[in-house]
């Protein structure tokens, strides 16, 4: 994995979007088999990875391309649109490129040195403690929501360092697959094909250099920001977490409207005979469908918009307010997907539905605590007051 592939011009934004809508038939056949299996395919994997999807937010000096907000849009909606879970998984791996490429100079050319990118999940949920040793830090912990670990390289796991003062100091640190333990716990009931298991630290030294702050990581200023010139490296970290998280919401929110058009237009309906395309309710349906999607889909352009014209200038309510439009998003993807499969019979209930696996799996990922709309209006309505966001702050 993470093998660099001598190319003539490293592809273009244009160009790695197309790629990825080529596969979306790929992802969705494979859909039904991620979800047995509860994790990705090896093949969909590897196809991605033939891609280069993963490559997309590596600096262009470690053999990356170095694509800005506006492709990883295009893709990770791309791949949403043919399976929740792989996109999810992808649109992590590759956004866990990007903070690997924020950790210091030393550490950066270590595991790009031979490779252009990597497979990793990143857990932010600080699952665990670290001590501070001579050259480094011991971690041990508990990390659920692994969500890439059935592929990974390296993993990402966040911790808390105590400070003299007494101060909490949330870290994100990186360590091999080989020096954790990967407990299989990934039994659920949507998105269930991403394989996010528990990883297990026990008492692991890790090196300095492979360590960095998560709050100047979250804000824009994290040691890459100084190392790389593209401004995606002055970027804040939530907004990009969140929006991998967001995206493959919205690409099963079109997927749904797309294949509720065409299903009106073969159901028949039992008690007249004619078909479902032909009643009115049905078509006042599809029709708010199709314009809410669209509302969702503008409204993250839109906020992605902002993010890149503002980077690691922003205000705190700049952030608060992309947290908000990026949960609203998902919770209007959620309602359009529900509003379908109210409207296509006892048969979106089938399994093998894609209607049904859609369903499950945006409802499982609007719980992330990233879309706790409550939560986020209220953070957002705060800041607008000018009142402190309290802890809020630390998921914007």
């Amino acid at each position: 994995m993470g093998t660099v592939h001598a190319q003539s011009a490293p592809a273009t934004g244009p160009e790695l979007a197309a790629r990825a809508r080529a596969l979306i038939p790929m992802l969705a056949e494979n859909a039904a088999v991620a979800e047995k299996q509860r994790k990705p395919v090896d093949a969909v994997i590897t196809a991605l990875e033939e891609a280069e999807i993963y490559k997309l937010m590596v600096p262009k000096c470690y053999g990356g391309l170095e694509l800005d907000m506006d492709t990883f849009f295009e893709v990770g909606v791309a791949l949403g649109e043919g399976d929740a879970s792989t996109a999810w998984v992808s649109n992590f791996y590759i956004e866990h490129n990007w903070i690997l490429s924020q950790f210091p100079a030393a550490f950066q050319q270590e595991i790009f040195a031979d490779r252009s990118y990597i497979l990793a999940p990143a857990m932010v949920a600080l699952g665990g403690k670290a001590v501070p040793e001579d050259g480094g830090y011991r971690v041990s912990g508990r990390w659920q929501w692994a969500s890439g670990i059935m592929h990974a390289d390296w993993v990402i796991p966040a911790a808390l360092e105590m400070m003299e003062d007494g101060k909490p100091n949330p870290r994100w640190f990186a360590l091999p697959t080989s020096e954790v333990t990967v407990e299989d716990v990934w039994f659920v009931d949507g998105m269930s094909g991403t394989g996010s298991n528990d990883v297990i630290l026990e008492d692991v030294f890790i090196p300095a250099e492979r360590s960095t702050s998560v709050l100047e990581m979250a804000t824009g200023h994290a040691p890459g920001s100084q190392i790389h010139d593209g401004l995606l490296y002055r970027t804040p970290m939530m907004p990009i977490l969140t929006l991998a998280a967001a995206m493959p919401a919205l690409g099963q929110a079109k997927t749904v409207v797309r294949l509720f058009r065409d299903y009106l237009t073969k159901r028949v309906l039992i008690e007249t005979g004619g078909k479902q395309a032909e009643r009115p309710a049905s078509q006042m349906r599809l029709a708010r469908a199709e314009v809410e999607v669209e509302e969702a889909e503008l409204l993250l352009r839109r906020m992605i918009e902002d993010l890149c014209e503002k980077r690691n200038t922003c205000t705190l309510e700049d952030r608060a307010r992309w947290a908000t439009q990026l949960a609203l998003a998902v919770d209007q993807c959620k309602r359009i997907i529900q509003s379908v499969c109210e409207a296509s019979g006892a048969h979106s209930h089938f399994l093998d539905s894609p209607f049904q696996r859609a369903w499950r799996d945006v409802n499982t990922m609007s719980c992330h605590v990233v879309f706790d709309l409550d939560s986020r209006l209220q953070t957002y309505g705060r800041t607008l007051l000018g009142i402190d966001p309290g802890r809020g702050a630390s998921l914007i």
